[in-house]
């Protein structure tokens, strides 16, 4: 993903890594464009609401244009895995819904077992991206 240009197409090629995967954990520094590319994703599954970051709620849900929920996490504030337990995340993880997970290093001890890591990385110049898209 180079630009905003070129957001719709990278959602797309990820959506289509994601075929068989409930759980997407997105890394990357601070303003790399987590929520902005978990915004084209939901888009383009169909979610009519509005899509934020949880950052204070730590989980948001939508609903796809098909009726299927999706799970938005964001575990940047968290202080310990403790809270990510309260709020169900493991349950959430289980489901077989699609989780959507920012700051997945702030909770190791508590990932699924599979999942496709998203990393995105900003170039120096802060207006591209790099993505990389891995199957563990």
């Amino acid at each position: 993903m180079s630009s905003l240009e070129d957001l719709p197409a990278a959602a797309s090629v990820l959506l289509e890594h994601a075929k068989g995967t409930s759980t997407l954990l997105f890394e990357g520094p601070m303003g790399a464009g987590k929520t902005t590319l978990i915004k084209e994703v939901c888009k383009q599954l169909g979610v009519q609401e509005n899509v934020s970051s949880p950052t204070f709620a730590l989980v948001n849900e939508y609903e796809t244009g098909s009726g299927n929920l999706i799970y938005h996490f964001d575990f940047y504030r968290i202080q310990e895995e403790r809270e990510a337990l309260d709020i169900g995340a493991l349950e959430y993880f289980d489901s077989g819904q699609l989780c959507l997970v920012e700051w997945p290093s702030m909770i190791p001890n508590l990932l699924p077992e599979h999942y496709l890591l998203v990393v995105l990385q900003p170039s120096n110049n802060g207006e591209e991206r790099t993505m990389t898209i891995n199957h563990i």
